[in-house]
């Protein structure tokens, strides 16, 4: 199989007042001849890494199961900025949804070429990361066309942000949620049952009217149960 690269670029963002390291994945077969999708992924690191999603995508291309994609991993700097930019109440929440919409997506339109539409960019994420994904992708549904949620927090803001929005047909939502995830450990809110408030949103959803897809797999807040989730996730979001 063969394996595309990883750049690492940086974008000095105004609404949050520092330089973004970001992760660009392209495919081995990259060329700017063809326009591609866009997958933005909060903890992209992780996605990387324990999501093993450079070889996944390599898989899914040499299969003709999606459409030539690029990747754009945003790493946390650290476990309390994560918490300041990706949960609802963190102070530096709504500059990291800006910086995600009005600085990111036009950088990487600039030096890629990507489709430049909604239908064209996903949103990914996991836990809180999925959280803000989700909340963007509804604060700017025309800008990203699908939000893919493992295992989000969800609380009553999160409810709102969904329930509010106002076209239901402008992006896709993916969301898998563990079973087992009714303790699960957090670094500030103590613990927390995840599963109980994601059912909810998953009954928002389908009042609404999403486009969307729902599971609870057999297990835990951990990147060995998301993994394994990453091949149809990836489908989800832009297979054939």
């Amino acid at each position: 199989m063969k394996n595309g690269r990883i750049n690492e670029l940086t974008l000095y963002s105004k609404a949050l007042g520092e330089e973004m390291e970001l992760l660009v994945y392209l495919p081995e077969q990259y060329t700017p001849l063809y326009k591609y999708s866009v997958l933005i992924a909060s903890d992209g690191k992780d996605y990387f890494q324990f999501g093993r999603l450079p070889r996944l995508l390599e898989r899914l291309r040499e299969e003709d199961a999606i459409d030539r994609t690029i990747v754009v991993g945003v790493p946390y700097k650290s476990v309390s900025e994560r918490r300041r930019m990706y949960h609802p109440e963190g102070d530096r929440n709504s500059d990291y949804i800006r910086f995600l919409a009005h600085e990111l997506v036009p950088f990487i339109d600039a030096e890629f070429p990507t489709y430049q539409v909604g239908a064209g960019r996903a949103l990914i994420g996991d836990s809180l990361a999925a959280t803000v994904s989700l909340v963007t992708a509804c604060k700017y549904p025309h800008t990203f066309g699908k939000a893919v949620c493992h295992s989000p927090y969800v609380d009553d803001s999160v409810l709102a942000a969904v329930e509010n929005v106002a076209d239901p047909t402008c992006f896709d939502i993916y969301q898998v949620i563990g079973t087992g995830e009714t303790e699960v450990k957090t670094t500030v809110d103590g613990v927390r049952d995840f599963l109980t408030p994601n059912r909810e949103l998953r009954k928002v959803i389908e009042k609404k009217g999403f486009s969307s897809f729902y599971e609870e797999f057999s297990g835990e807040h951990t990147w060995k149960y998301w993994q394994q989730d990453m091949d149809r996730a990836i489908r989800f979001a832009f297979g054939k």
